[in-house]
């Protein structure tokens, strides 16, 4: 489903993460869909390093005159370390909630948050694959560094210094700062 301004327009190709709301009764419901990014057909989730499978857990609580979509993902993504470029794995995870109300005739159309939305109270089913997409992409870091990896080569410098090699050759600071402590005594 994608929105366009107040109109929804329904994509012609068949759902990747859709949940058949006929039928659903009341209460709580988990759904687990699993996919790969080229299912998704967008290069940015191929470009942003997610290479094996994607899970996507739904839970989907209906009540009278609402749904409460609420979406996880997860994926493993191969990223690049800003720092060394060392090469990084690092698991991917993001969620995201929504709520849904239905239609009411003759309700003035006022302007909506994003994670609220309206479908017809008649609508068969509920195309999430947009909206993991979307989670999936907001859940890749904007700086990656490899800290916890042994192979990066910055925080190896780091860990090789000693921790009493802060003061430079020849240089007496110690003394100095020893002597402004006894100055203001």
């Amino acid at each position: 489903m994608l929105f366009y301004g107040k109109e929804v327009v329904m994509s012609k190709e068949k759902a990747l993460i859709e949940i058949r709301l006929a039928g659903l009764s009341a209460g709580t419901h988990e759904f687990e869909f699993t996919c790969s990014a080229t299912d998704f057909a967008d290069p940015a989730l191929v470009d942003a390093g997610v290479s094996k499978g994607i899970s996507v857990k739904v839970t989907v609580e209906k009540l009278e005159d609402e749904l409460i979509v609420t979406l996880k993902t997860s994926a493993t993504a191969n990223l690049t370390c800003d720092l060394c470029l060392a090469s990084v794995t690092t698991e991917l995870k993001g969620s995201y909630r929504i709520w849904i109300g239905y239609e009411q005739a003759g309700e003035p159309e006022n302007e909506r948050d994003e994670e609220y939305r309206l479908i017809d109270r008649n609508a068969l089913s509920l195309d999430l694959t947009e909206d993991a997409r979307e989670t999936l992409l907001l859940s890749v870091p904007m700086k990656v560094t490899c800290k916890d990896y042994p192979d990066c080569r910055v925080f190896r410098q780091e860990e090789e210094s000693e921790p009493g090699e802060d003061a430079m050759p020849g240089s007496n600071w110690l003394e100095s700062l020893e002597k402004l402590k006894n100055k203001y005594r």
